[in-house]
């Protein structure tokens, strides 16, 4: 039996976002909101944090696997934005939005974005993150205004999507883009290489 196609990931996850980079891999998958509690402690690095939350989201899930899934893995994930060592999260007003993008603005930033795989079966467990940096272009008032009116930087950590209309605010990144978006798919394409889940997989005619 192919143990690849016998394997579906459960992305525990709401996001449209990651929903359609897993969706890219071609591999089946299932998607299970996570209800983990997302508070953290004061002092913690945005690795720890990242780190924490997409195990957390991935073993709620898991916790409510009845019976055990042994033909899945679950993957969690937590995307966190740091400016000066301050994280910012999701804003939850278009005016809190306008203030992320002024103090973003002009400047780089680092986005860490935390990956956790658990195996349905077994309960076996892989935790790593990424982290890119990212360099926003300075903007006028009415171009930070109509950015945060425009809505789609509410549910974003940060205040802003680099993969809509945020493209228009960004000149550079180092590193992953796609850890930006909110899941490292090269981080997580090797997690899964430890549960018997190929990304790339060679298959003869």
């Amino acid at each position: 039996m192919d143990k690849n196609r016998s394997r579906t990931i459960i992305l525990a996850s709401t996001s449209p976002r990651r929903r359609d980079l897993i969706a890219g891999l071609h591999i089946p998958y299932e998607v299970v909101p996570s209800h983990a509690d997302e508070s953290t402690p004061e002092g913690w690095t945005p690795e720890q944090i990242v780190k924490e939350l997409s195990l957390r989201k991935a073993s709620a899930v898991y916790g409510e696997l009845v019976p055990a899934r042994e033909d899945a893995v679950i993957v969690g994930s937590d995307t966190i934005v740091v400016l000066d060592g301050q994280v910012l999260g999701k804003p939850p007003s278009r005016e809190e939005a306008a203030s992320m993008l002024r103090s973003l603005q002009g400047r780089t930033h680092l986005v860490y974005t935390g990956v956790a795989c658990i195996d349905g079966g077994t309960g076996s467990t892989l935790v790593d993150y990424r982290s890119t940096r990212v360099t926003m272009r300075a903007l006028t008032e009415d171009e930070v205004r109509a950015y945060a009116d425009s809505g789609e930087g509410l549910d974003k950590a940060g205040a802003y999507a680099i993969q809509g209309l945020g493209a228009t605010l960004v000149t550079g990144i180092e590193g992953c883009y796609f850890n930006v978006v909110g899941l490292p798919l090269s981080l997580l394409s090797e997690m899964l290489k430890s549960f018997n889940l190929l990304v790339l997989k060679f298959r003869s005619s």
